[in-house]
């Protein structure tokens, strides 16, 4: 297997088959991706991701993968990047919808709260009219027994 790069310019390029994103998994001739150090002039010791079977076969300006480390790792970042900040977004949002149906809960349960206080107020000053309607009645028979009894005695 060559350890000379097939793209000694500097730049990251997948010919002909479309540009890999990030760290390469495998070419688009199905082939696993090795990883290889550049041994050429402008990038010595430079490591690059490359097509196994083009590298194996010392296939040189063919369109199977071939990128850079550093740019793949680069591109691999900024995509973790972005998918970090879309997180971070929903993330947020999901909060703020969390507070707003905790605060809805929170009034549904204050309402209820309020509404079997009201109910319980209402029945103790039922009851309590009652009662008073009670003790009215038995004054009113007691004040009767004592006039009467006043009138037959004198």
């Amino acid at each position: 297997m060559s350890n000379v790069s097939t793209n000694s310019t500097g730049s990251s390029s997948v010919r002909g088959r479309g540009r890999v994103v990030g760290v390469p998994k495998r070419c688009w001739c199905g082939e696993a991706i090795v990883a290889l150090t550049s041994k050429s002039d402008p990038n010595p010791y430079r490591r690059y991701f490359r097509c196994g079977f083009a590298a194996a076969n010392r296939l040189r300006n063919d369109e199977h993968t071939f990128k850079w480390v550093d740019e793949a790792l680069v591109n691999e970042i900024e995509t973790l990047t972005s998918k970090n900040a879309g997180l971070e977004q929903q993330l947020k949002e999901l909060r703020t919808e969390s507070l707003e149906f905790e605060k809805m809960v929170c009034e549904k349960v204050l309402m209820k709260m309020e509404n079997e206080l009201l109910e319980k107020v209402e029945d103790a000053l039922a009851e309590s009219n009652a009662r008073n309607k009670k003790i009215l009645i038995v004054v009113l028979i007691g004040c009767m027994i004592m006039i009467g009894c006043s009138k037959l005695l004198g």
